[in-house]
């Protein structure tokens, strides 16, 4: 075989320097070394956002969870619990009685809210309530609960700043109605009302929604429905995003307007289908109602155990995955849903923000409970199921007993050995075999759980060597579910048939797709502030790309990138809730002293006769 000449030696370039810095560093050891840099310099950053924070009893409270939390509680004390004092009027001006058409937006009270809830309510109302309740058992849906609570004095006054200090597009626009004639958001209120010198925050605020709406809001909720069919269906992953894609194209290339218009039916039969699937369920297992209304509030205050045996007993990390589920699932403080609320038919800002009070409780209060309720109410959330193990990947992993009944994750390092099914090792520092974080307490070789398995398995080469040096890519037993899986298999416990399974797959495809829709919009209104509406179009061509390629592509990193820029975005729209939050009281009262939708609801009733009578004409015409 022909040799190649050894090379000169020779100094080395610059690249090489580096990556022989990043190889003592640990960040790279293949020639892949920038991306591999890239992703762990990425989860890093996600993980001192997410996951790092301040240590209490033996967790860490995530500095974002603060900072959401905190804000909260600052703003339901200065608004003094005004989301229990006024709840009642934001229904009342969401059903549209107060509605005057002269006022200055593109959508009605109505289509503002349901465009905020087609965002909002997603895939986190489905999976994010079974993860809170796998890590923190189902004491985390009271802490649910009580960051919805908070989340709407949050809500409240980010809308009523959206609307505030949003700005209004010239009058003699309508040949480019689709691009909207109204703009608003953080970025807004952030120049506007903190002052010229915040607009750099304004900008990099804008920067980084936009790109949470490219990835978060969009190419990953292709990717979950283009995954969800492909395992239920076998439908190619291109022929779902292509699906998907035009259907979200068909709704935003129109504005606004449309977009308004398709949510405002979109929202709620989506919502109507799968809290009427809940309510069935708990209907046929009424008994366990109000059983599972008790274990929620005791588990909440003294949690035995999570079925991943990380809430043992740990108060704290059951309140933890309550708050940060929640938070996700009612996104107060994230700064996205102001975007749509800015929208809104009105001249009284703090009319749109009492209607944003009405956000949070419909998606956590009415829609994550009724999840949590049939997960708690079928039992599934402590059972385990007869899964295949994939030991190269999947939701394997491996833990080590960190006290008893708790487990802690750990890197996959080290060789298992197994008999008749279980491990050799019996000791706390033990490694185990895992799926969602949940230990698997015994293996077997086949899907029927007939044949233990006998030999070791090689955590790092992601294989089981069996006694008779058979290797095995996938072992089998009783597993723990978690997330979208664990939603479904209790809606397949509580309903006959398959009906429960088709409500969860109907539900995920309709939530993916209206949560691309509004974030569309979210992120349009970030390139019209960034770069005029020039860009709208454009931007709207891009999405809809990247919709297509989410589907299509495997989004480990984008999901990581994801989660990073929507945690770096809630600081600055935090900071800005702080500091404006006397404009908003100073809001607040004066319009209550001055109560102006009575004279709104005057306008809209002489209204509504005018279009009585002229139908009549119409009719009698006719």
């Amino acid at each position: 075989m022909f040799q190649p000449p050894a090379p000169q030696r020779r100094g080395l370039t610059s690249p090489e320097r580096l990556r022989r810095v990043l190889e003592l560093l640990g960040f790279a050891r293949r020639k892949r070394a920038p991306m591999e840099v890239f992703e762990r310099v990425v989860t890093a950053l996600a993980a001192f956002f997410w996951d790092r924070g301040i240590p209490f009893q033996g967790q860490e409270v995530p500095w974002v969870v603060l900072a959401l939390l905190g804000t909260g509680l600052f703003l339901t004390l200065r608004l003094g619990f005004l989301q229990l004092r006024k709840l009642g009027h934001g229904f009342a001006v969401t059903s549209g009685i107060y509605d005057d058409p002269a006022e200055p937006g593109d959508v009605s009270h109505f289509q503002a809210l349901t465009t905020a809830l087609s965002a909002t309510v997603g895939i986190g109302n489905i999976a994010g309530v079974a993860l809170a309740i796998h890590w923190g058992g189902p004491g985390a849906m009271f802490w649910m609960w009580m960051t919805a609570f908070v989340g709407m004095a949050t809500k409240y006054s980010e809308v009523t700043l959206a609307q505030h200090y949003r700005q209004l597009e010239a009058v003699d626009r309508d040949p480019h109605r689709w691009e909207g004639t109204v703009s608003g958001g953080p970025m807004y209120y952030i120049e506007r009302g903190l002052g010229p010198r915040f607009k750099p925050l304004a900008v990099f605020f804008a920067f980084m929604l936009g790109l949470t709406a490219f990835l978060t809001g969009n190419a990953i909720q292709a990717n979950t429905v283009a995954d969800t069919f492909a395992t239920e269906f076998g439908i190619p992953a291109w022929g779902t995003g292509l699906a998907t894609t035009t259907l979200v194209a068909l709704v935003i290339i129109g504005g606004i307007s449309r977009i308004g218009r398709v949510t405002g039916i979109l929202a709620p039969a989506m919502a109507f289908i799968y809290v009427a699937g809940s309510l069935v369920i708990l209907a046929m297992n009424w008994e366990h109602v109000l059983p599972a209304f008790l274990t929620i509030f005791r588990e909440a205050f003294n949690p035995s155990a999570s079925i991943a045996g990380a809430g043992a007993g740990v108060f704290i990390l059951t309140a933890i995955w309550g708050v940060k589920r929640g938070l996700f699932s009612n996104e107060a403080g994230q700064g996205s849903a102001p975007i749509a609320h800015a929208a809104a038919k009105t001249d009284e800002p703090v009319s749109e923000g009492v209607v944003a009070l009405v956000e949070p409780f419909i998606d956590t209060i009415v829609i994550c409970t009724m999840t949590g309720l049939v997960i708690v109410v079928t039992g599934v959330w402590a059972e385990r199921v007869p899964t295949q193990i994939t030991l190269g990947g999947g939701d394997l992993s491996y833990v080590v007993e960190a006290q008893p009944g708790s487990f802690q994750r750990v890197p996959a390092a080290g060789a298992i050995a197994v008999r008749d099914g279980r491990d050799l090792e019996d000791s706390p520092a033990a490694l185990r075999v895992a799926w969602h974080e949940a230990p698997v307490a015994e293996l077997f070789t086949d899907a029927a759980l007939s044949t233990p398995f006998s030999g070791v398995v090689h955590a790092e080469r992601g294989l089981a060597v069996a006694d008779d040096g058979s290797e095995l890519r996938a072992l089998y037993g009783l597993a723990a579910e978690s997330g979208a899986p664990l939603t479904m298999l209790a809606f397949e416990r509580g309903l006959p048939g398959t009906f429960g399974r088709f409500i969860v797959l109907i539900s995920v495809f309709l939530f993916a797709v209206s949560t691309a829709i509004s974030w569309s919009y979210y992120g349009d209104r970030c390139a019209n502030y960034l770069f005029g509406r020039r860009m709208v179009l454009p931007y709207k061509i891009a999405f809809l790309v990247m919709h297509f390629v989410g589907a299509v592509l495997t989004l480990s990193v984008a999901w990581t990138l994801g989660d990073l820029a929507l945690g770096i975005v809630i600081l600055p729209n935090l900071l800005a809730l702080l500091l404006l939050s006397p404009k908003v009281a100073e809001l607040t009262t004066s319009y209550f002293q001055r109560r102006p939708w009575l004279e709104n609801r005057e306008v809209h009733r002489r209204i509504a006769a005018e279009q009585r009578a002229a139908r009549s004409e119409r009719d009698r015409r006719g």
